[in-house]
């Protein structure tokens, strides 16, 4: 019994081999620009290995640059945004699609509404607010903003989840005698798990990576975001590329590790939307 050479196979996955190099290719070349010097970044060894391996780039940005300090601010930042918006659009969420009461509707148009607002639209509001409060330059002047940003993308995920839920789960917790925080925080909010990774996921990349509100609500260098210092070694005549490269390496990190641990609950989680849906 003879067997059909079937082509297909091979030529996918050479096509994906081929797509994953090219996809890999511009972080290798941030790790090896990193390594260089002003000169060979800019014209004469571009896409090759460094001729010599400039460690001191990275004890620059950690040194004249305290990038270390900024990498804290943000890892601060980003872990209360996460938390704190995860949380209120799981309860916000779970209220409006499991709890029966008049203005349920209107109060979940209310918030899909902020996925129509444009982010730079507010930014004028939301700097006058901060003033009048006094909270620029403070760690607030970015917690709130980015929190308040990412609830209705988290709510647009979770309501979805918290819907497709039996309602049958709730009834006998009830009947186990448990009160309506028992049935939220030990029954509903573990099965949206995969929705929680998700959402945490993107909210981390959003806030890791924003540089407008960052730039615009904090100017003390102490409080500044890692993407507001990267941006500050740019000089006004000449730029150091090698450290900003570095900069930029360990900026990326975070954002790799996430991937690297979170990356089977994301295709869980993809998989389940798929299904729910």
């Amino acid at each position: 019994m003879t067997h059909k050479w079937n082509w297909k196979r091979p030529v996918l996955q050479l096509f994906l081999v081929a797509f994953a190099i090219i996809q890999f290719y511009p972080l290798l070349w941030l790790v090896l620009n990193s390594f260089k010097s002003n000169i060979e970044i800019t014209g004469s060894n571009v896409m090759g290995l460094p001729a010599k391996w400039m460690f001191s780039n990275y004890e620059y940005v950690f040194t004249s640059g305290a990038l270390g300090r900024n990498f804290l601010n943000s890892l601060f930042y980003t872990g209360i945004t996460v938390i704190a918006s995860g949380l209120l659009a799981a309860m916000v969420s779970y209220a409006v699609t499991r709890m029966r009461w008049k203005l349920s509707k209107i109060v979940l148009a209310f918030f899909m509404s902020g996925l129509m607002i444009p982010v730079h639209a507010t930014l004028l509001p939301v700097f006058l607010i901060l003033k009048q409060t006094h909270l620029l330059n403070t760690p607030w002047a970015l917690i709130i903003p980015y929190t308040v940003t990412a609830i209705p993308s988290a709510m647009f995920i979770m309501a979805g989840f918290f819907s497709s839920l039996p309602r049958e789960l709730e009834e006998a917790s009830v009947v186990d005698g448990c009160n309506i925080y028992q049935v939220f925080f030990r029954i509903m909010l573990p099965l949206i798990n995969p929705a929680l990774v998700s959402v945490s996921i993107f909210t981390f990349l959003a806030a890791w990576n924003e540089l407008m509100f960052a730039t615009i609500f904090i100017n003390k260098s102490s409080l500044m975001t890692i993407t507001v210092a990267i941006n500050s070694l740019r000089g006004l005549h000449m730029t150091e590329h090698g450290p900003i490269n570095a900069g930029m390496v360990i900026a990326t990190i975070p954002t790799i590790l996430m991937y690297v641990l979170l990356s089977k609950q994301v295709q869980k989680s993809i998989v389940a939307g798929a299904i729910k849906g």
